[in-house]
């Protein structure tokens, strides 16, 4: 399907964007005679985050946030100490001198601004942390971005240079997620269609206003950390597969303290950057919706409705579904990898622009591979860290299992519509029988939450694979299960340096 006819598909099967500052007409068209900019866009992202206080966060989204922000932290220790995320660690060292903010899961300490690049490029490494959902019926799954990556490590890194407080750590961290998102349900889906990596885009507002509210910034200067932020999104979507997708995540982490130095310094932009002819919407979406930021931010909030989900395998979001419903199938059926002639997996047009390693040839390329994504649950049971590497990847027998896995575009899926991950599975056995299934979501879903001992449990697994100390461990969870009572988060990056 064309972007212009998955554009005019989007609009007549649910007028979801009736609401945008743009004529629906001008979807997808990006010359300024038809964009039409809404007032005080940026202004008003400004005011939410000044005027938002620890009470406005309800009770819902700060549990939920707990086990993102848990999730978060057991990503980065797991990661942290890698051969990869060294390469970054090494090249963070050669520019700074020494500096006061952990890398997580290491003994190194640097900069604030290399800390956060360092530490969100880790939690995004294994393509294994929280996804935002989408709202509208045209927003395709996976468009929109990872939240915590961008939010987390600069908030917390910043918390190690000035005392904080848990409340007041969680509500930079929450302002700082709810403006990403929010951002990223506004933009228009062709800013997505078109290539661009939604995490590097929206985070990197995230991950500035996070640390404009924990340094009580004032609405001007705010609104120009914006202008300063709006000048380093970027990220490209053909970089999914390798080393560059998570560094556009870490980059976007980086960006908010870069921005918000340079603000309290008095650099400049353009405060109306977000919203204007020449401003960041007109550039990387063509259109948006004004609304979704003139009049609901935190109403409701994006943890709330329509979530954030947290993944039980590190790889692309869109298999999650298959893979949830997958496993029911093996332990219902007793399916063994012998008994496999074939398997038909069938998901939505777009899901096909995102996974697009059909015979992947390392870790890396098989988080972005329905048939790698499958094909380990059949021969191995599971699909943890241990699976996702290129060892696992090129065994004999995951290979076979593999080429017997057939990914296709489903009309059925397409009609279910773009604001689910429907998949459906048909697997031919050797006895003659087909056993099938659907899956709309995955486990980890708002639909299918994970509670937050399940989260501990996946940190569990995070901080084994890094054999971090069980007591270390142990310590974490129990500290993020009562932030809010947090005198001082320093306690935490203790918990989280070796």
């Amino acid at each position: 399907m064309k972007r212009r006819d998955f554009i005019k598909n989007s609009l007549s099967a649910g007028g979801a964007m009736g609401v945008m500052g743009v004529l629906p007409s001008a979807l997808g068209v990006t010359s300024a005679e038809n964009f039409v900019p809404a007032k005080g866009v940026t202004k008003r992202v400004a005011e939410f985050v000044v005027h938002t206080r620890y009470a406005d966060l309800p009770a819902d989204v700060i549990e939920l946030g707990k086990k993102s922000i848990l999730d978060g932290l057991g990503l980065a220790i797991a990661s942290g100490g890698s051969v990869s995320a060294g390469i970054l660690q090494k090249y963070a060292e050669s520019q700074a001198a020494a500096g006061v903010v952990p890398v997580l899961g290491t003994a190194k300490r640097l900069p604030l601004r290399f800390a956060a690049l360092a530490n969100g490029t880790s939690i995004h490494l294994e393509d294994f942390d929280d996804t935002q959902l989408a709202v509208a019926s045209d927003r395709v799954y996976g468009l929109l971005m990872h939240p915590t990556v961008a939010v987390l490590p600069p908030v917390l890194g910043l918390a190690e240079t000035m005392p904080t407080n848990g409340k007041d750590f969680m509500l930079s961290y929450h302002v700082g997620v709810e403006v990403c998102c929010k951002l990223a349900e506004a933009c228009s889906p062709r800013s997505y269609g078109d290539g661009f990596h939604s995490t590097g885009v929206f985070g990197v507002f995230g991950s500035t206003v996070g640390c404009a509210k924990m340094r009580g910034f004032a609405v001007d200067r705010i609104a120009r950390a914006i202008a300063i932020a709006a000048t380093h999104a970027g990220g490209l979507r053909e970089n999914f597969g390798t080393l560059s997708k998570p560094l556009q995540a870490g980059q976007a982490a980086e960006a908010g303290v870069v921005a918000s130095d340079l603000a309290a310094l008095g650099w400049d932009g353009a405060e109306t950057v977000l919203e204007a002819n020449n401003g960041f919407f007109h550039a990387y979406g063509g259109s948006y919706d004004a609304a979704m930021l003139l009049e609901q931010l935190g109403k409701p909030w994006t943890f709330s409705q329509p979530g954030v989900s947290i993944k039980p395998h590190p790889c692309g979001s869109l298999t999650h579904p298959g893979m949830t419903e997958m496993l029911r199938l093996i332990r219902a059926h007793g399916i063994k990898p012998a008994d496999v002639v074939k398997v038909d997996v069938g998901t939505n047009t777009k899901n096909q622009t995102t996974l697009i390693h059909h015979q992947p040839k390392n870790g890396l390329q098989a988080k972005f591979s329905m048939e790698f994504s499958m094909a380990i649950l059949l021969v191995a049971g599971r699909a943890g860290l241990a699976e996702y590497t290129d060892a696992s990847v090129n065994r004999a027998d995951v290979q076979d299992m593999i080429r017997r896995v057939h990914f296709y575009a489903d009309p059925e899926a397409d009609a279910a519509g773009f604001d689910k991950m429907t998949t459906i599975i048909k697997i031919q056995l050797k006895d003659g029988r087909t056993v099938a299934g659907r899956a709309d979501f995955g486990k980890g879903s708002p639909a299918n939450p994970m509670s937050f001992e399940e989260v501990a449990e996946k940190f569990r697994e995070c901080t084994g694979y890094a054999k971090w100390p069980a007591a270390k461990t142990a310590g974490i969870i129990a500290f993020v299960r009562d932030l809010e009572r947090a005198p001082d988060m320093r306690a935490l990056t203790a918990l989280c340096s070796s």
